[in-house]
């Protein structure tokens, strides 16, 4: 067993992935995981041509992960695998096409920079709940709550019900993120996903009734060619914005803003110049990437780097690992926020590029400026950080820090 294999998922592992990652880039770049059953690809050139490559399918990564389970537990299994396969990150051409220019015509630039007075009333609401403690959890207080309340808003789902949406993410999270599939941890999936669809049920019943200026609302009307969205792939891309939605852009603050706190210097820079929020967002990104992997599977066999690939075999595309490749960025274990050129894949490649890209950056632009505006005095409780048991989606369990007691009272 390789090392990677044998330290994965342990806190050895977590707290500094990208060693494994430059070891494999540089002795075995097309590496085979026993552990995780894949090829994993950690070179830029080799991830960015695996999004573009017909031979590598979304669509049958869940099948495929699932099909390590005996089969009773497969039965179990088959509701939540559907459910899954419905939404647009986890479909191919021609169905891929479809809905994402659906949901393209409701999720729009112009829709997304609408909110950016909003994303900054909610992120100095935030900060205002915590200013007289002098302390708080990055994770808690502000990386979960700001895109969670964003998200649902956009949808248009009542905030208390936050806690809700936030425990049935995590729970089909935990299964996507497992590295293999364990049943109890597939049936929690299945029993969330359930539980958000019977969420929604009520909700797209409203919406029909009495159409709001939300996201549901537009789902439910919106027309591609004389197409709409069927109600399985209704509740698929709800479920899939939900998730995608916060996750990944509570990941983006939590690691950038650790990553600020142990670069004093870049922190400082960024203070003192607000304008560098764009470029210092997109090094967070690559710097230490939200989503660590993707998942492809061979249609057929086919030769990559000297390694034989074989149908069905699942293909893993290190975004992380390709985010530090030196063969394509100087320096890339130093974070430079005035960073350029950057182009890196912490957003995925090609057909299956974030579709919530632009709204996880302006959180993030307006997260980072707010924080180092408001809480100049921030600084880390605790050296140790304890990671997510996650293969894919990196991220802090929580980020206690501290900070003068009164904080800066400047808004806006």
């Amino acid at each position: 067993m390789s090392e990677f294999d044998a330290d994965l998922l342990t806190q050895k592992y977590l707290q500094n992935p990208y060693s494994y990652y430059r070891e494999l880039r540089e002795n075995d770049p097309v590496h085979w995981s026993e552990r995780l059953s894949a090829w994993l690809l950690t070179r830029y050139d080799d991830v960015a041509a695996a999004f573009r490559d017909p031979r590598l399918l979304s669509g049958t990564r869940i099948p495929t992960y699932v099909a390590k389970l005996p089969e009773a537990d497969r039965k179990t299994a088959q509701a939540l695998v559907d459910h899954i396969g419905t939404w647009v990150g986890f479909i191919d051409p021609p169905d891929h096409t479809r809905l994402r220019a659906l949901v393209s015509k409701v999720f729009t630039p112009r829709t997304v920079e609408r909110l950016r007075g909003q994303i900054q009333a909610i992120t100095d609401e935030l900060l205002e709940a915590v200013l007289p403690t002098g302390r708080m959890d990055i994770v808690a207080d502000l990386a979960f709550p700001l895109p969670a309340t964003v998200i649902g808003e956009l949808l248009g789902l009542p905030r208390e019900d936050q806690q809700r949406f936030k425990q049935w993410s995590n729970d089909i999270t935990q299964f996507l993120g497992a590295g293999t599939p364990h049943i109890d941890v597939t049936r929690q999936a299945r029993d969330s996903v359930n539980a958000i669809k019977d969420y929604l049920s009520v909700i797209f019943a409203e919406r029909r009734r009495s159409p709001q200026d939300d996201l549901i609302s537009g789902l439910l009307e919106v027309v591609e060619e004389g197409e709409r969205l069927s109600e399985e792939e209704l509740y698929g891309m709800c479920v899939f914005l939900l998730v995608a939605g916060h996750e990944t852009t509570m990941s983006l603050i939590a690691n950038g803003v650790l990553a600020l706190l142990r670069n004093q210097e870049q922190a400082r820079a960024l203070r003192d110049d607000p304008t560098m929020a764009m470029t210092a967002v997109e090094e967070l990104l690559r710097y230490d990437s939200p989503i660590q992997h993707q998942t492809r599977v061979a249609r057929e066999d086919f030769h990559l780097a000297g390694k034989h690939v074989k149908a069905g075999q699942r293909v893993l595309p290190l975004l992380g690992s390709a985010n530090r490749d030196p063969a394509r960025f100087e320096n890339p274990d130093r974070l430079v926020l005035n960073r350029k050129p950057n182009r890196h894949v912490a957003f995925g490649y090609g057909l299956h590029y974030c579709i919530g890209a632009p709204l996880a950056r302006l959180e993030g632009q307006i997260a980072f400026n707010t924080l180092l505006r408001r809480l100049p005095s921030l600084s880390l409780m605790e050296d140790t950080i304890t990671w997510r048991e996650d293969t894919s989606m990196r991220s802090p369990v929580m980020l206690p820090v501290r900070f003068d007691g009164d904080g800066d009272a400047r808004r806006g």
